[in-house]
């Protein structure tokens, strides 16, 4: 009789409790600070496959963001569980402080993508982009003795304290923190110079300039800029060094006039300074063309920043530089660096993006998306103003008029992301001015999901004309 009362009372409790629970829109607001959730209509997500999420309610979505461009071989691929399954029944965490074969074995896998250069021959293992480049500063100052840093205008090198310190997007700086040296972006189509021959692109933007196909004289322009900072900047022109995402991401999927980070960072290393290649977003293949998004600018860095793609969203990142480098981090240790589980997983996703041609394939669809974007680029009067990327690396900068450049109200962009989400279709958003919508899928996307997401795109645009 006792144990059928306590029963009855604990059911009575846990129907209570239901009833009461705050959804999860309430929840998230009060207790959770998540200031860029991006509709209207929060999207509530139960599973991902492959380069679809579906929702609660079992609607599907084609995922063109990739988990802030992260899911770079596909939700939940079975390689990636299998490996991640397999390491987790040996044991989940031990720390570096033990020889492990997870840490070495992904550690070789890695280098043997560094084949072209061999000096890069060590491994610092992290756990995001802001903590490896934090490091990659720590290790450019340590090594160098010098304290000034150049980075980009537009630039995006993460938001904890040390590395804000070196984004540069209006948003994410803070009137306390004193920054790096910035140089001016050199962005062939909303920079000082720059056009329709400077890029290294399938796509160029319409703005006209006066280079010619075989030299680019913007890309000058703004490496003289960057020498001036040094002149009268910097003392005795001497700098730690100069971070360099290969292809700005949350900027805006800028690209950069031909030759000019080799031009750039060639400079920088002549004055003493490390070139650090932040391959955040653009490493893994998803230009296309190269493994590395600074091999698509013939550009030879000291220090290679990874994170994001290299283990499909399990938080791990990497930085890999020379051992003469390396050996002046000191005590510097992290607890969940070279997580044994982020290592198998790490593992598979280099050995599912060669097997399964992803890179190839980011090349081939990507190629394909980004001419059937600059042509409706071309068709829409006054409000697509540059199209631009390699890859899947792709941005679409939206404008009020073709000659002013003046960026697309930001109402607009999210009504249109709106729209786009009603359809089965989910984009990024960038830009200083939040103006770029930023497509950056799985790169086992198809040609078919490259041609629902453009016409989906362009009937949200339309409507919103």
């Amino acid at each position: 009789m006792l144990l059928r009362s306590f029963h009855s009372s604990s059911k009575q409790i846990i129907r209570q409790a239901s009833t009461n629970r705050k959804s999860i829109n309430e929840f998230f607001s009060q207790h959770l600070s998540f200031p860029f959730l991006q509709y209207k209509e929060h999207l509530h997500v139960a599973r991902g496959e492959g380069q679809f999420i579906y929702d609660t309610n079992g609607k599907r979505y084609l995922d063109f963001f990739a988990g802030i461009v992260t899911v770079g071989v596909g939700h939940c691929h079975p390689r990636l569980i299998e490996a991640a399954t397999k390491q987790m029944k040996k044991y989940w965490h031990l720390s570096t402080y033990y020889l492990q074969d997870s840490v070495r074995d992904y550690a070789e896998n890695l280098l043997e993508h560094f084949q072209d250069d061999k000096h890069l021959s060590v491994c610092l293992f992290v756990n995001s982009g802001s903590e490896a480049n934090d490091l990659a500063l720590h290790l450019a100052k340590e090594y160098t003795k010098q304290s000034e840093v150049i980075t980009l205008r537009n630039s995006y090198h993460g938001v904890i304290q040390s590395t804000l310190c070196l984004t540069n997007i209006a948003g994410f700086k803070r009137s306390y923190l004193t920054g790096s040296r910035v140089a001016m972006t050199p962005d062939p189509y909303r920079g000082i110079w720059g056009g329709q021959y400077c890029r290294d692109s399938p796509i160029q933007t319409t703005r006209s300039c006066n280079c010619q196909k075989d030299h680019c004289q913007a890309s000058d322009r703004y490496v003289e800029q960057l020498e001036q900072i040094l002149d009268y900047e910097v003392p005795k022109k001497k700098v730690a060094g100069m971070f360099i995402e290969s292809i700005q991401g949350y900027g805006g999927s800028v690209q950069y006039p031909k030759n000019y980070v080799k031009k750039a960072t060639e400079l920088v290393q002549q004055n003493g300074g490390l070139y650090i290649a932040d391959e955040v977003q653009s490493g893994f293949g998803r230009t296309g063309t190269h493994f590395w998004g600074y091999q698509g600018h013939g550009a030879k860095p000291d220090i290679v920043v990874m994170a994001k793609a290299i283990a499909n969203g399990f938080p791990f990142a990497a930085v890999v530089t020379r051992p003469e480098i390396a050996k002046t981090v000191g005590n510097y240790f992290n607890t969940y660096g070279g997580n044994p589980i982020g290592c198998a997983v790490a593992s598979a996703v280099l050995d599912v993006i060669k097997e399964e041609k992803l890179q190839e394939n980011s090349l081939r669809v990507g190629t394909h998306l980004l001419e059937k974007l600059a042509k409706l680029r071309d068709q829409l009067p006054n409000v697509i103003g540059d199209v631009r990327g390699k890859g899947l690396f792709i941005g679409v900068e939206m404008v009020t008029d073709k000659e002013s450049r003046k960026p697309y109200p930001i109402e607009k962009m999210n009504a249109i992301l709106n729209r786009c989400r009603d359809n089965g279709l989910l984009l990024g958003k960038g830009g200083n001015f939040g103006n770029v919508f930023r497509i950056k899928p799985p790169m086992c996307i198809t040609i078919e999901d490259a041609d629902f997401a453009l016409n989906v795109l362009e009937d949200a645009i339309r409507k919103e004309l």
